[in-house]
């Protein structure tokens, strides 16, 4: 439902809905988490652990004994053991940067937080630095729609792309935001 207000200089404007609101929005994210969360079979598991043999954070190492790492490490045709829990949350995690264009912080979060995805802290850290994600175009994804259904100047959309209560991206990323924020 769009609302008309009237702007300090007099015209009439029509206030859209944040995408976010929108119904068909949360029903497409439901259609692709379920299809990220049960489709990690045959090449995509392939992919999903080769990707990410190579980037085993510090915290997903803890999960596996001793004696695995050092085989692991000491032989590049063996992959590491990555658990089921992991690759959910790197899954859920390319979906949050792919589809909602958040920000590395803002997808820990949500993963982690109780009205999220609840995944442990490890799960979550392995999944954002291991998940493919291009920070700066989801920082001007981002600006783009605030610039467009809530017509915010170009301050107000760094305040909100850098905030802790908002989008949570780093400095350089909405300053990459704002400088191509009028490209075409």
């Amino acid at each position: 439902m769009s609302k008309k207000i009237v702007g300090d200089d007099g015209k009439t404007y029509v206030q859209k809905k944040p995408i976010y609101k929108r119904v068909w929005f949360w029903l497409l994210v439901i259609i692709i988490i379920g299809a990220f969360g049960g489709g990690l079979n045959g090449s995509d598991k392939k992919s999903a652990t080769s990707s990410s043999s190579e980037k085993v954070s510090e915290s997903s190492q803890r999960t596996s004994s001793s004696s695995e790492e050092k085989s692991s490490s000491s032989s590049s045709s063996e992959k590491p053991k990555v658990s089921a829990e992991f690759k959910s949350a790197l899954a859920s995690a390319k979906t949050y940067a792919t589809m909602m264009h958040m920000s590395k912080a803002g997808v820990y979060e949500q993963l982690t937080a109780d009205a999220g995805d609840k995944f442990p802290a490890d799960a979550a850290q392995y999944a954002v630095d291991n998940v493919k994600a291009d920070w700066n175009a989801n920082a001007l994804a981002s600006a783009k729609t605030y610039q467009n259904d809530m017509n915010m100047s170009s301050e107000a959309i760094r305040d909100q792309l850098t905030s802790d209560a908002g989008d949570k991206f780093t400095q350089d990323e909405a300053n990459y935001a704002i400088q191509h924020l009028n490209d075409n």
